[in-house]
Order: C-alpha cells, then sequence, then structure tokens
C-alpha cells in the first residue's frame, strides 16, 4: 500500500517531463516551417515582387519589405530590406540583401534570410535558414 502512492508520483512525473518534451518539439517544429515557408514564398514569387508578402495567403500583399531602420529593419539604408511577423509564440523576421545596393532589378542575386525565435523553459531557441536567389533576368554590366 504504501508503494502505490510512490508509483503515481513517479507516473505524474513521467508525463510532465513527456509534455515538456512534447511542448519543445511543436514549437520548434513550428518554428522550422514558419522560417521555411518565408523562405519559399521568396524564393517561389516573381522577381519584381520579392519585397511584398503575402502572409495569411489570400493574394493580396500585406507586408512590404523595407530599408527604413523600423519594424525589424536593424539599420535604415544599409542595402537590407527586412519584415517581421509574430504568430503562435514563435517570432519571425526575414531579410533581403541584394548583391549591389541601388535599384533592385540592377541585383545579380539577393540573399534571402529567415529567422525564427521562439520562447523555451530553457530560454529563447532561434533557428536561422539562408538562400541565395538569382536575378532571371541580369544580364550584368
Amino acid at each position: 500500500m504504501a508503494i502505490l502512492p510512490l508509483v503515481l508520483m513517479g507516473a505524474i512525473g513521467a508525463f510532465h517531463v513527456a509534455d515538456k518534451i512534447i511542448t519543445l518539439g511543436t514549437m520548434s517544429s513550428r518554428a522550422l516551417a514558419m522560417a521555411q515557408a518565408r523562405i519559399e514564398a521568396k524564393r517561389s514569387v516573381r522577381w519584381e515582387r520579392i519585397l511584398m508578402d503575402d502572409l495569411n495567403h489570400d493574394g493580396m500583399f500585406e507586408s512590404v519589405m523595407h530599408d527604413d531602420g523600423q519594424n525589424g529593419d536593424l539599420v535604415g539604408g544599409d542595402g537590407v530590406y527586412s519584415a517581421t511577423a509574430e504568430k503562435e509564440g514563435v517570432s519571425l523576421m526575414w531579410t533581403v540583401t541584394p548583391s549591389r545596393t541601388g535599384r533592385l532589378s540592377g541585383a545579380g542575386y539577393v540573399v534571402i534570410e529567415s529567422r525564427a525565435i521562439y520562447e523555451t523553459n530553457q530560454g529563447h531557441r532561434e533557428i536561422k535558414l539562408i538562400a541565395i536567389r538569382a536575378n532571371p533576368v541580369y544580364v550584368g554590366e
């Protein structure tokens, strides 16, 4: 009879640990999926629209990336276009960096970076993905 409470407490502890592991796995999977979705969206859109974002997939652009030092853009005028979004406990920041400063049409390629940051009980975690996309109409100078 004295063993039953110990077994019960052990089982409750095991379920508690399992719940934390499952929650951590869910958050990391969600963050990875969100970061990959931003990269793929930038890789698949027409070149002229690479700085526009359809975040809820309804065909309308909700976000236009800027290089003005606001809303996730670290430094204005540095040639790095940035945007941010927060969804389901994951902070998402993505940037597009042209190979040349100036007009986007004059760049031979862009570097697309997506970062997803989320909190766990051990602190914050970050997932960072990078892709390169070539300008399909660039002929050089």
